[in-house]
């Protein structure tokens, strides 16, 4: 029996052509597909803290996640882009959460400086945020493209806000107008970051009070604490 001719445009009537990837989605199929995503983030994020960057893998992050492991390929090309899209979504639940509402402007720039700082000790000292940032640093030092984008997602937007407050004390007058604002804040949180990543020495509050006390002090910033 001879087959039956095909249509024109080469399809075959009798095969189901699936869905057309051209064709809206369905509220329900956004809902799946959001859930499905955020269920990679999470549990990337538990994975690393549990097993190392080193031994994570895409094929455990889509078991953990209820997902086959071409669903979380269509989405990242690598279990650093799946880790680095989690950091930033995590970074996102803490500011809505209202565990972070703005660098604080009080009118006392040190203290407003060590409440920070103190709250970056803290953080550090999480494994939920510690753990993946470690990871995506160590990751970033061998991967220039994937360092560029932690930079920018990740670390440019916090430095943006320490700036920021530093230039609102720089026009009452708190700083000196030539102050270097990228400067003074890697004067702030390079050393606290050296330590932390190193674990060189205890990371506590009183280490974070002392480095604002040291740049706010003079230490080569180029102002007087007075």
């Amino acid at each position: 029996m001879s087959p039956s001719p095909l249509p024109a445009d080469g399809s075959d009537p009798g095969s189901d052509p699936g869905p057309d990837p051209a064709a809206p989605r369905s509220p329900d199929a956004t809902r799946r597909s959001d859930r499905s995503r955020r269920a990679i983030l999470d549990a990337a994020l538990e994975l690393v803290g549990e097993v190392g960057y080193n031994k994570l893998t895409i094929e455990a992050i889509a078991a953990r996640a209820g997902v086959g492991k071409q669903t979380i390929y269509r989405w990242w090309p690598s279990k650093a882009a799946v880790l680095l899209d989690a950091s930033v979504a995590l970074a996102g639940d803490a500011s809505s959460d209202g565990a972070w509402t703005g660098f604080p402007d009080t009118g006392d720039l040190g203290a407003d400086l060590k409440y920070v700082l103190r709250a970056t000790v803290d953080e550090f000292a999480d494994e939920r945020y510690a753990a993946p940032a470690r990871a995506l640093m160590a990751a970033g030092a061998t991967d220039p493209e994937l360092g560029a984008r932690f930079t920018e997602q990740l670390l440019e937007p916090q430095l943006a806000l320490y700036e920021e407050r530093l230039r609102s004390a720089r026009e009452a007058g708190q700083l000196p107008p030539d102050t270097d604002l990228r400067l003074t804040v890697e004067m702030l949180l390079g050393p606290l970051t050296y330590r932390w990543l190193l674990r060189t020495a205890p990371l506590t509050h009183a280490y974070a009070d002392a480095l604002v006390d040291a740049v706010l002090g003079g230490g080569g910033a180029g102002w007087d604490k007075s």
